[in-house]
């Protein structure tokens, strides 16, 4: 499904889950953004056999599952339960993590809520610099972070593409 599909489908009914300061056309460009370099054939798994799953490629122990369940911040793991109950999902990792593979709602959810628990503002709209920041800090990707020099500029190169076509779809 092309980006305006996910957005419409799977990102605003998320969205609507959530309280609404965290909807803005910010938040919604960089979820297309992120889902576009982490799964670009929305295969919903890591392929071929990576632990990530959903659109937003997310592992068990990582920050948008058991992050966000056991964040030290109460509300924010209130929010993540609450996501999780709202899709008769048991908020507990192993539950949500084989969930979000089939749950695009929920994923998508979740990926906002682990914007949101970054302690910048979002970037505004076109500053795809600020775009790649945010989402280094908050994905962390093993590609990049574990990447060659060459690998890391031909990460870089994708997520600024990636970021155009985001933005241009969250329009």
């Amino acid at each position: 499904m092309d980006l305006r599909e996910v957005r419409r489908s799977i990102i605003e009914p998320a969205l609507l889950l959530l309280p609404a300061k965290m909807e803005s056309p910010q938040a919604i460009t960089m979820l297309l953004a992120i889902t576009r370099q982490e799964d670009p054939e929305q295969r919903r798994r890591q392929w071929p056999t990576g632990p990530a799953r959903s659109l937003w490629q997310a592992e068990q122990g990582g920050g948008m599952v058991t992050g966000l369940l056991n964040y030290r911040i109460q509300s924010v793991r209130d929010l993540a339960v609450g996501l999780c109950v709202g899709r008769g999902v048991v908020p507990a990792a192993p539950d949500v993590w084989k969930a979000i593979e089939h749950d695009d709602t929920l994923a998508a959810g979740l990926a906002r809520l682990l914007l949101y628990t970054d302690p910048l503002r979002l970037p505004e709209l076109g500053d795809e610099s600020g775009a790649w920041d945010l989402y280094l800090r908050t994905w962390r990707p093993g590609a990049y972070d574990k990447g060659t020099p060459v690998k890391r500029a031909e990460l870089r190169k994708k997520w600024a593409a990636n970021y155009a076509t985001a933005l241009e779809a969250a329009q």
